[in-house]
């Protein structure tokens, strides 16, 4: 059996794969097919993208859905799918999962189709190391939020969705997740809501957004009239042009998983 990983990324939009050597990250996206479920788009994928075919000694699946985050003094694992489907309605043809977020001493309970895990199995087994795509985005964003004395709030755009977020030392100071349009100003007022919730200050703290923003240009102007420190992330500069950040298509939560070494 071969030593390399692989990692497959499934959002609501996207499918992809890829693997790493020492020097670079092979990276294929596979085209979705609307009319089929994400679990015939899967099987598909391994029965025609030649990555998928090989074997590996470890398979990780990076999943976009719903999360609930529960602090781990909290959590009963016996009781996550009841909470899970309490929280998020419409979700039944869904297996609930959870993973671990030791850093920020909570437990990410989420999920994925059914059908989907059953396939994956299928064909790699059921050592499968499952967890939210948005986790890397979390832990890396919560070592760069000790920097500075001030508090910053962290806005991740992806398959249109934001992920807002803030920390308070080793834990959660607010989570949540929200369907966005290509409309900037859907994503301006969830940021500018959760700001005024957490009391923060328009003309000390900071905002810092990543991933792939709608109208960039638009969404910076907007927001710095209402925050006076607002920065946009750059993966190329902040990685100092490492290979994976100019693999055009790439999330930057799959970038930063591979940068980071959270395998």
């Amino acid at each position: 059996m071969s030593n390399q990983l692989l990692t497959i990324r499934v959002s609501r939009s996207s499918l992809s794969s890829s693997t790493a050597t020492a020097t670079e990250v092979h990276y294929e996206r596979y085209p979705l097919k609307s009319s089929i479920s994400i679990a015939a788009n899967m099987r598909e994928a391994l029965r025609t993208v030649p990555m998928l075919q090989e074997q590996y000694s470890r398979v990780t699946v990076l999943v976009d859905s719903p999360v609930l985050m529960i602090p781990t003094d909290m959590f009963v694992e016996e009781e996550q799918e009841v909470l899970y489907h309490h929280t998020f309605t419409g979700q039944e043809q869904q297996t609930v999962v959870h993973s671990v977020v030791p850093d920020l001493n909570a437990v990410a309970v989420f999920s994925l189709h059914k059908d989907l895990r059953m396939v994956l199995t299928d064909r790699f087994g059921k050592d499968l190391h499952i967890r939210p795509a948005v986790s890397s985005i979390w832990l890396h964003m919560h070592q760069k939020s000790y920097t500075g004395p001030r508090q910053k709030l962290y806005g991740y755009f992806h398959d249109r969705r934001l992920e807002v977020f803030a920390f308070a030392q080793n834990r959660f100071k607010f989570c949540n997740s929200y369907a966005i349009s290509s409309n900037p100003n859907d994503a301006l007022y969830y940021l500018f809501s959760v700001w005024k919730q957490l009391a923060m200050n328009a003309g000390e703290d900071e905002l810092h957004l990543c991933g792939d923003l709608p109208e960039r240009e638009q969404l910076t102007e907007d927001a710095r009239r209402y925050i006076k420190r607002v920065f946009i992330n750059n993966p190329s500069g902040e990685f100092n042009r490492a290979q994976v950040t100019q693999i055009e298509g790439m999330p930057y939560d799959l970038m930063v998983y591979y940068l980071r070494g959270m395998k």
